[in-house]
């Protein structure tokens, strides 16, 4: 089984109205802003956003939130000094927000795609962000339980791909691409290049081609500057 390539907005006609939409990056580190840039052009609305944080600028994950098309957004970070579009919509009441520790994320993220239930962690207990969830004593310590994060759709960028859909990121760009490729029912990675198949070294793939779906190319989407590293 091989990964299909496809234009931006092609690949991204699997996101539908409603749709939880796993979106790769740490700042413009991994964001895949063809990808974002295809999925305005495509309409879909109403969407949870699901990323480590609420946009940049005015580019990006920060054009979706200005276009009206997410309803929720769930990440660690939704304000910095150059969120000013998240910030703009969270106060008018436009936009709700699930703050989730970094930590918490990743792992919420690699529970959906290990069909793992559940999990207990000390991170959060005693402060708002566990309540209304289930706690628990283990040796002595108190714990929250935290409930994995399936997504409908992922978005990610990596650097290289074959044509099987075996992925390899570059540097800090790999981040949160990983764990949000397995917990998501389809998985669209843009990359830089795609290669043949035997041509990746085993050892350095880090996402498997079984984790992944739809490849998209440069080219198909506006292309705009990423900071890797």
């Amino acid at each position: 089984m091989t990964a299909t390539e496809m234009s931006a907005l092609d690949a991204v006609a699997a996101v539908q109205d409603g749709d939880t939409v796993l979106v790769g990056g740490f700042g413009m580190a991994g964001m895949p802003v063809e990808l974002i840039d295809a999925l305005i052009e495509h309409g879909a609305g109403d969407l949870t956003i699901v990323s480590n944080n609420a946009g940049n600028g005015d580019t990006g994950l920060a054009a979706l939130l200005a276009a009206g098309r997410v309803r929720k957004v769930i990440c660690s970070f939704p304000r910095q000094s150059d969120s000013w579009v998240f910030d703009g919509l969270y106060r008018a009441g436009k936009i709700e927000l699930e703050v989730v520790p970094q930590g918490n994320l990743a792992e919420r993220l690699r529970a959906a795609g290990a069909g793992i239930g559940g999990f207990y962690t000390p991170t959060g207990v005693g402060t708002p962000l566990a309540e209304g969830k289930e706690t628990r004593v283990i040796d002595g310590r108190e714990y929250v339980l935290e409930s994995p994060i399936p997504g409908d759709v992922a978005l990610i960028r990596a650097y290289v791909a074959d044509r099987m859909g075996n992925l390899v990121y570059r540097k800090t760009a790999r981040n949160f691409g990983p764990v949000m490729a397995t917990a998501a029912a389809v998985t669209v990675a843009q990359v830089s290049r795609i290669v043949e198949i035997g041509e990746l070294d085993p050892e350095v793939i880090v996402t498997p081609a079984i984790y992944v779906n739809r490849l998209v190319l440069p080219g198909s989407a506006v292309r705009r500057t990423e900071v890797t590293s």
